[in-house]
């Protein structure tokens, strides 16, 4: 009889010890392009709704992922155009614009590289995104607006197209090529290996971030009160201290 009731005391504690994660927070899923982590990293740990778990890639993986039924909670894009596209598909809700970026051409600490007259030379070797990443399109509507010309010299020193501007910092911080085209966000987060030459006005496209709560997410309402942080709340001001700016006016 003692040896049956150790046994119950332990089948007992067993289950109670079980039943203690019932206060655990639930889990939010979130897929994000690769130039929020450092915001939404820390986001993520001063969100109280929801215990957010990040997946960082470029916002064209990460659509193609939800379109062929992957389901994160959360989709947050470096432009408008992806999150618009899921959405008339039926993917995600009604997406909404969240911050604003500036794409800046960056290089080494130290370069001699000041603008974007250098690129041209020859020797020069550049990383950008590859042509369907928003980086990589931001990045082609200011090569087109050069002169052909001046244009078509920079284009014939690009030595990699990167899938994210993860790939492109990696390649600068490597030393593998001499300057490549970030968000003056990524620059920042490299806590100085890298510089921030800025572009001309004329230049500078409207780099826009949208987000949408994916259709069929496990989490619907943690997904949208995540969404309205980062609209005002905790996840505005960490975007902010991240070098984020407010949406461009659409």
């Amino acid at each position: 009889m003692r040896r049956l009731a150790g046994a119950l005391l332990v089948v007992v504690l067993v289950l109670a010890g079980c039943g203690g994660g019932g206060d655990d927070p639930p889990e939010l899923t979130v897929s994000a392009a690769a130039s929020l982590k450092q915001a939404f990293t820390q986001y993520g740990r001063e969100f109280s709704a929801a215990r957010a778990r990040f997946s960082f890639a470029g916002s064209d993986e990460l659509a193609a992922q939800i379109e062929q039924g992957v389901k994160p909670d959360v989709y947050a894009a470096a432009n408008t155009k992806l999150p618009q596209q899921l959405y008339e598909k039926g993917l995600v809700e009604q997406p909404t614009a969240f911050a604003g970026n500036r794409l800046v051409l960056a290089v080494p600490a130290g370069s001699g590289i000041r603008g974007l007259g250098d690129l041209a030379a020859k020797g020069v070797t550049l990383a950008v995104g590859a042509a369907d990443v928003p980086v990589g399109a931001y990045t082609r509507t200011v090569l087109d607006r050069l002169p052909a010309g001046q244009r078509g010299a920079i284009l014939a020193n690009v030595r990699t197209e990167e899938p994210d501007v993860a790939g492109i910092t990696g390649k600068l911080i490597q030393g593998a090529v001499d300057a490549g085209f970030l968000y003056v966000s990524d620059v920042r987060a490299t806590d100085g290996a890298l510089e921030a030459i800025e572009l001309p006005d004329a230049l500078q496209p409207d780099v826009a971030y949208g987000v949408a709560v994916v259709k069929g997410a496990r989490r619907p309402e943690e997904a949208r009160a995540f969404i309205a942080g980062l609209l005002d709340g905790e996840g505005a001001r960490a975007l902010e201290r991240a070098g984020f700016e407010p949406p461009p006016a659409q």
